[in-house]
């Protein structure tokens, strides 16, 4: 299986999602189409046609793929077989300033961040998973504090399940939030951040959080309910070129290297990489 994988010129990737089939799906800055790669050829091709708004955050559930709208202010739910759009949601008014980053699927819900205002997204499921008609906004509050820049950005849930996790790139704090919105912040040592803060990743008891910027991972070792947590290691990799977000197939991570520092031109390179877990 290739450690790095090439994707389309121009494409602008930042989002990836992953399921139990050796297939990621990465989606694009520029106009929203979805492309998706064998994992064992390393070979692509256009899954879904983008609305013209970003696909950043992506999150795949069963037969669904959840993807987060950027400055668009929206996201949508995909068939993971057909690339068909099951549902499209406005989650911010057009024309509001907003920046929806990313998702995390839960039992019982799928949930956005935006990183331009103190709120979360939630889509609440019916029976049987079904998708509801539109969305919940569940204000931010707490801990939390809006700031210049990218707020809430990853998330994920607890070790325990009760929970969420939210990282804010811009202050580097991270956040255990309560479904109810109520964010309280995660002790992660005297002189610890997460500043840059995106992608994040959770297996067991361990949180895996893209530092994009910094161009590591850092691993954090958390307890059960996810009030405290440990950095004991970051990881970096010489191919990684301002990496955004993480997906696990296999014993690897891949990571889209989004290339925020370079010039985004129809000609521009882009990939994306796999490492061992740490």
């Amino acid at each position: 299986m290739p450690a790095t994988i090439t994707l389309p010129s121009g494409f602008q990737p930042e989002g990836i999602a992953i399921g139990t089939k050796p297939f990621a799906y990465f989606g694009s800055r520029v106009d929203g189409d979805i492309y998706r790669v064998d994992l064992r050829t390393g070979k692509g091709a256009t899954f879904s046609e983008g609305p013209g708004t970003a696909s950043l955050g992506m999150k795949v559930d069963g037969s669904r793929l959840f993807v987060a709208g950027g400055a668009g202010g929206n996201a949508r739910v995909l068939d993971l077989r057909t690339g068909e759009v099951l549902r499209s949601y406005q989650l911010q008014p057009a024309g509001t300033t907003a920046f929806i980053n990313d998702v995390i699927v839960t039992d019982d819900a799928a949930w956005f961040t935006d990183s331009r205002n103190a709120v979360l997204f939630k889509l609440p499921f019916g029976r049987h998973g079904r998708l509801p008609a539109q969305a919940v906004a569940v204000p931010l509050t707490g801990d939390f504090v809006l700031g210049e820049g990218n707020n809430a950005n990853g998330i994920t849930t607890t070790p325990d399940g009760r929970a969420l996790i939210v990282v804010q790139s811009n202050t580097g704090s991270l956040f255990r939030v309560s479904f109810s919105g109520v964010a309280q912040r995660i002790d992660l040592g005297a002189g610890e951040s997460l500043v840059n803060g995106d992608g994040l990743w959770l297996r067991g008891r361990t949180l895996y959080a893209v530092q994009n910027r910094l161009n590591v991972i850092a691993k954090v070792e958390l307890n059960r309910k996810g009030t405290t947590g440990t950095v004991v290691s970051r990881t970096g990799d010489p191919r990684f070129d301002v990496p955004t977000t993480i997906a696990e197939y296999g014993k690897r991570f891949y990571l889209p290297n989004a290339r925020f520092t370079t010039p985004a031109e129809p000609t521009t390179t882009y990939n994306a990489v796999a490492v061992r877990i740490p």
